[in-house]
C-alpha cells in the first residue's frame, strides 16, 4: 500500500519567506535544489509578484498584522509508484481542486532519498487565503483589514477565519478523504493495484500505534535506522501471513490474563481469611486455657482420707 500521509500546518508573521525559500530551494538552500528538487511552480499572484513569488511572503512578513497567520501548508506524502510526470499531474489537480484561482500559492515536490534507498516524494503546498478578487492593491494595502462597504479601500479579505477546533478537525479530515479519493483515481489510472489509505490504524481496525516522524538528526543516526528499519521489516512479514483476526487472539489473551488474575486474587483473599480464622482460633484457644487455670486455682482438687 502506497504511503498515506497529509498534514496541515500554519505559519506565522515572520516565517512565510524563509519558508517559501526552503521549499523552493533557494537562498541558503541553493545547494539542495539538485539533490532533491523534483518540481517547483506557483500561481495565483498579484501583479507585484508575478515574476518572483518571495515578494509576496516578503509583504506578508511585513504588513499581516503581528499576531496573524501568513500562510497555510499542506505537506503531502505523494505515491513513489507513480513516475515523477504522473505525481506533478496528481499535485496539478489537487491543487486545482482545493485552491483554484481563490489564494496565492507556491508548490515544491521534494524527493530525497527514504530510510530504506527508495524514493520520499512528498509536496509542499503553501497558500495565502486572502482572497483574490480582482482588485488592484499594493503590497501594504493587500494585508491590511478588509472593508466589506468598499472593498477596493481595504486589503483582500481573509477566508476562512473564526473557525472552532472541532469545524478546523473535521475540514482536515474531509480534506485527507479528498485526497485519498483523488490520489487512488490516479493510482488505478496509472494500471496499479496499490491504493491509499488516509484512515487512521484505530479506524481501519490495526492495532497498531502510528509511527512517530523522526527529526533530522534522529534519520540520520544508524542506530536509530536500524531499528526503525527492523520494525517496519516485521510488520512487512506480519501482512504476508494468515495470522487470523489478532485483535480477536490479543482479546482472548487479555481474557486469560484477566481469569488468572482473578484466580490469585482469590487464592490470596483465601490465605488471607485462613490466616485471620487461626488467629482467632489460637486466640480463643490462649483464652480458654487460661480459664481452665483460674477454674483449678478456684476450686483445688480434694485429698482421699486416711483410714
Amino acid at each position: 500500500m502506497a504511503i498515506a500521509r497529509l498534514s496541515v500546518k500554519v505559519g506565522k508573521v515572520g516565517k512565510a519567506s524563509a519558508h517559501a525559500e526552503y521549499i523552493d530551494r533557494d537562498g541558503r538552500y541553493e545547494k539542495q535544489k539538485l539533490d532533491d528538487l523534483e518540481h517547483a511552480a506557483y500561481g495565483n499572484m498579484p501583479k507585484w509578484a508575478e515574476e518572483n513569488p518571495n515578494l509576496f511572503w516578503q509583504a506578508a512578513d511585513l504588513y499581516e498584522r503581528k499576531n496573524g497567520s501568513t500562510y497555510r501548508e499542506f505537506e503531502i506524502a505523494l505515491p513513489r509508484e507513480l513516475s515523477p510526470k504522473q505525481r506533478i499531474e496528481l499535485t496539478q489537480d489537487f491543487i486545482a481542486q482545493e485552491i483554484g484561482t481563490k489564494y496565492p500559492y507556491q508548490l515544491a515536490i521534494h524527493n530525497p532519498k527514504a530510510m530504506d534507498g527508495l524514493e520520499q516524494p512528498h509536496a509542499h503546498l503553501m497558500f495565502n487565503e486572502r482572497l483574490q478578487d480582482g482588485i488592484e492593491r499594493d503590497p501594504a494595502q493587500y494585508f491590511k483589514r478588509y472593508n466589506s462597504k468598499t472593498p477596493e479601500k481595504g486589503g483582500a479579505k481573509k477566508d476562512n477565519t473564526g473557525k472552532d477546533h472541532k469545524t478546523r478537525k473535521d475540514e482536515i479530515k474531509a480534506l485527507r478523504q479528498r485526497w485519498e479519493d483523488l490520489s487512488n483515481q490516479h493510482l488505478e489510472r496509472a494500471g496499479l493495484d496499490t491504493r491509499i489509505d488516509m484512515r487512521s490504524y484505530k479506524d481501519q481496525g490495526i492495532e497498531k500505534a502510528p509511527e512517530k516522524k523522526l527529526l533530522p538528526s534522529q534519520a540520520k543516526d544508524p542506530v536509530v535506522r536500524n531499528a526503525l528499519m527492523q520494525s517496519r521489516q516485521a510488520d512487512r512479514l506480519v501482512q504476508q501471513y494468515d495470522l487470523g483476526d489478532l485483535s480477536q487472539e490479543l482479546a482472548k489473551i487479555q481474557q486469560g490474563k484477566s481469569l488468572a488474575q482473578e484466580i490469585e486474587q482469590g487464592k490470596a483473599a483465601f490465605k488471607a481469611d485462613f490466616e485471620q480464622f487461626k488467629a482467632q482460633a489460637l486466640q480463643q484457644l490462649k483464652e480458654q486455657q487460661k480459664l481452665e487455670q483460674e477454674q483449678e486455682k478456684l476450686n483445688p482438687p480434694s485429698r482421699g482420707m486416711a483410714r
